[in-house]
């Protein structure tokens, strides 16, 4: 039961990055434009595929359970500064404002935390890495 539920939590878990990732590769010049109203200015191209590429090769190793802790170190190295920078909550005026950034803060704060645990317990029973670390060659091939 243990391995399903680390699967079902690893996909879930991707599918927000791997959203993302395809989110920011159709909307390119319109992420490039709410980068700007961030203050991210500099190297906004390089910023932006060095970012698309991150979720991408993390939300899909996060998916198949290959490699799963280096990609939430992947994911990790995108999301944490995201986090600090987007939803800077203690930076807003209006209460409103600082409210839902609040929330949206400690939401990634709960993602980062769900990452951390998939670096520490790796990929579990269901993953391309156990299929293939348990998969057998056979002896004529050997």
């Amino acid at each position: 039961m243990n391995g399903v539920v680390d699967l079902i939590g690893r996909i879930l878990l991707s599918f927000i990055f791997i959203y993302e990732g395809i989110d920011s590769m159709l909307y390119f010049n319109k992420t490039k434009d709410l980068m700007s109203t961030y203050g991210i200015t500099f190297q906004q191209d390089i910023l932006l595929i060095g970012s698309i590429i991150l979720l991408m090769f993390g939300g899909i190793s996060l998916l198949i359970g290959y490699r799963s802790s280096f990609g939430s170190v992947l994911l990790l190295l995108y999301y944490i500064p995201v986090t600090f920078i987007v939803h800077s909550f203690w930076n807003d005026a209006e209460e409103a404002t600082r409210r839902l950034q609040s929330i949206m803060f400690m939401k990634n704060l709960a993602i980062i935390g769900g990452l951390l645990m998939v670096f520490v317990n790796g990929s579990g029973k269901y993953s391309i890495k156990t299929l293939l670390a348990n998969t057998r060659v056979p002896r004529r091939f050997r």
